[in-house]
């Protein structure tokens, strides 16, 4: 959520972000309502403080008359009041659903577009695999080695669910501890920091493993509550994550932080839920697009002078992992009408899928700034005394895509997956390959 203060004094700003983000919303219609509000507000408050005084004479005078006179004069207060209530409250109920409707303003580095076509690659790195052969798509290769199974998951729970069994599970756990092996590592921080040459604290991330269900007011107050999108428990009030950020960002609402504690770095495993709700009939096969998967999911929490070079550092990290993995990729700054409505600034990933002949996001990096944390109500108190608002970051570590991308790009002629070297320690003996089933 922004500032109220400063939608007001930066409104071209402000209108210019609704426009670029594809938001439906009156701005004017926003400023009447609050400027109503405004004034009746004071107007209650004008109506309290001569109900104060009456009190006072009633309390000191002896004179009927001047009783009399007050307790009219206090009838008339009430009256008043009363007439003021219900409009108040109607107001503050229009004023929070506008409110809620507001972007955040993209940073001025963000590309305009109206959707994913204005995005702009800004690097690409790697070499795409070449092949003397046709390489297949993931779930042809996942259906040949009997390591994903969607016929049955089918039956048992319906499109878009999938059953990653063997070896495949392994390659997706070995996934994850490789990247906690780095993420939770001061050295290897530091040194992906000083390779990409970011003056940044090397500060390890805490791995959590957070709740995947979270009350609805949670999700809407981080600005990610989607009922398209969202699966609720409707019986007990709750809300499936579609993201383990959605119980990170969340995880410290209503507290106030220390300044010597930031950047506090979270890094959190959770299975996530989501509908998948505009993309009905898209990515059907395989694993691509699931209503339930696993993710690693990085959160950060700054000070503002520090939240944008924690980007930097995110996606310095992203990088990193990726190049590990010696899959060919690229970075793409995302344009205003393809990000999310809460961001300042995101940066996605990119990688070469060699079934599919084409890059497809893998990873994403939202530069949230206060906009989370206002409605959160997360504050930092600065070593000086003040407190403020503190920066949030999210972002992608790896999921089920990053998977198939070793799928495709690993592929052999014989229908086998060669594993990438540095995935081997965190196997059974190291294992090298996945092949097919005796």
């Amino acid at each position: 959520m922004l500032d109220i203060k400063f939608i007001r004094e930066n409104q071209e700003r402000v209108a210019k972000a609704i426009k670029d983000k594809n938001v439906t919303l009156d701005l004017g219609k926003l400023l009447e309502v609050d400027k109503r509000r405004r004034d009746l507000l004071q107007e209650a408050e004008q109506l309290r403080s001569l109900k104060n005084d009456l009190n006072d004479i009633m309390k000191t005078t002896t004179e009927e008359k001047e009783r009399a006179e007050a307790i009219a004069k206090g009838k008339e207060i009430k009256e008043k009041s009363d007439v003021i209530a219900p409009q108040m409250e109607m107001l503050a109920k229009q004023y929070e659903e506008l409110m809620r409707l507001v972007p955040n303003t993209p940073s001025d580095d963000t590309p305009v577009g109206q959707d994913e076509s204005g995005n702009v690659v800004v690097r690409e790195v790697g070499e795409h695999p070449r092949f003397s052969f046709r390489p297949k798509e993931h779930w042809e290769l996942g259906a040949d080695l009997d390591v994903i199974d969607v016929a049955r998951a089918a039956k048992v729970s319906g499109t878009r669910f999938a059953y990653i069994k063997g070896d495949l599970v392994l390659l997706e756990y070995a996934l994850m501890h490789f990247a906690l092996s780095v993420l939770t590592d001061e050295k290897k921080l530091s040194a992906i920091a000083e390779k990409a040459s970011i003056t940044v604290s090397a500060k390890p991330f805490v791995p959590v493993l957070p709740p995947v269900m979270i009350r609805p007011e949670m999700m809407q107050r981080m600005a990610r509550l989607d009922p398209e999108e969202m699966y609720a428990v409707e019986k007990d009030k709750l809300n499936l994550i579609g993201s383990a950020e959605h119980a990170l960002g969340a995880m410290y609402a209503d507290e106030t932080l220390q300044e010597k504690d930031l950047p506090l770095r979270l890094v959190g495993f959770s299975t996530a839920f989501r509908r998948e709700a505009g993309s009905y009939k898209k990515d059907m096969k395989g694993i691509l697009r699931l209503h339930q998967f696993n993710k690693l999911e990085i959160e950060s929490f700054t000070t503002s002078e520090h939240s944008r070079t924690e980007q930097d550092f995110i996606v310095a990290i992203q990088e990193h992992l990726m190049q590990a993995l010696q899959l060919p990729y690229r970075v793409v700054a995302v344009c205003t009408g393809d990000m999310g409505k809460p961001d300042v600034r995101q940066i996605d990933i990119e990688t070469w899928l060699s079934g599919q002949d084409r890059y497809r996001e893998t990873h994403t990096s939202d530069l949230i700034g206060d906009f989370q944390a206002r409605r959160l109500n997360t504050k930092v108190k600065r070593t000086t005394g003040v407190t403020e608002l503190v920066h949030m970051n999210d972002a992608t570590v790896f999921s089920e895509r990053p998977l198939i991308a070793i799928m495709e790009n690993y592929q052999q002629e014989d229908g086998s997956i060669v594993i990438p070297d540095v995935l081997r320690p965190f196997l059974p003996s190291s294992k090298e390959c996945i092949s097919r089933p005796a």
